[in-house]
Order: structure tokens, then C-alpha cells, then sequence
């Protein structure tokens, strides 16, 4: 014999109904995103984003570009003498740098100047200096 509570306890089989004028198994309506949608959306947007900056980071050139303009703003031939190559590469790389907004440029007459503009590259090539070439963090 079943009770008032055994009963209450069953699972209706209306409950899976879908409301008035909505098919069952209707996807929600796309303004009411869950909010795992709405974080991993945002996750994927922001690992994008980190990803464009490595990508600008991981050039041997543009780092040692980065390295040099960490310790102040340098004119394109300081970078040329300082790296050993010639204008048109680091030119090139200078560039790609501010097209990702990394570096900053301004013109003294017929030189042009160089330096970080980005925090957080400025931030990411402390970290990296003191990981690779810092002699008392080595062991880090």
C-alpha cells in the first residue's frame, strides 16, 4: 500500500514537460547562456589572447629586442649594434612588436626610438630574465 509521502516521492512524468508552445527537448533561448558557457567562452577568449602574445614573444629576435628595451627606450641602430644584425631585421621585428602592441616608437628627427610599452611583457621579460639568466636563480 502506498502512502501519501511513497507517492509524493514518484517523479511526475509531466515535470519533463516542456512550457506552453516549446517542443520538449527545446534548446534554451541563446540569451539565457549558462554560466559555464559564459566562463568558458571567456576562458577561450583569454587563452587566445595569451596565446597571440607568446606566439609575439617566441622569436629569438624579438626577445632579445625586448630584453634590450626592458633596461631603457633604444634607437633602431643602439638595437642593430647591440644585436649584430642589420637594419632591415630588426626593423622587421620591431614592427611585428608594435603591430602587437608590445613597443612604443617616436621620431627625433631622423631617428626613430624604441621602447616597452606593455606592461605586461615589461612583467613576463623580468620573470624570464630572472628564470634564465639570472646566475643566483639558476637552479630555479
Amino acid at each position: 500500500m502506498r502512502t501519501e509521502a511513497t507517492m509524493a516521492r514518484r517523479r511526475d512524468p509531466d515535470d519533463d514537460a516542456a512550457a506552453p508552445g516549446v517542443p520538449v527537448g527545446a534548446a534554451s533561448p541563446p540569451d539565457a547562456a549558462a554560466p559555464d558557457d559564459i566562463a568558458m567562452a571567456e576562458m577561450v577568449e583569454k587563452a587566445t589572447a595569451a596565446a597571440a602574445f607568446l606566439k609575439a614573444l617566441a622569436h629569438e629576435g624579438r626577445l632579445l629586442i625586448l630584453c634590450h628595451l626592458s633596461q631603457g627606450e633604444r634607437s633602431v641602430s643602439d638595437l642593430e649594434r647591440l644585436l649584430g644584425a642589420r637594419q632591415a631585421a630588426v626593423s622587421q621585428q620591431l614592427a611585428r612588436l608594435r603591430l602587437e602592441g608590445l613597443v612604443s616608437c617616436r621620431r627625433e628627427g631622423k631617428t626613430m626610438y624604441y621602447a616597452v610599452s606593455d606592461p605586461k611583457s615589461r612583467r613576463l621579460i623580468e620573470v624570464m630574465y630572472d628564470m634564465f639568466c639570472n646566475t643566483d636563480a639558476t637552479d630555479r
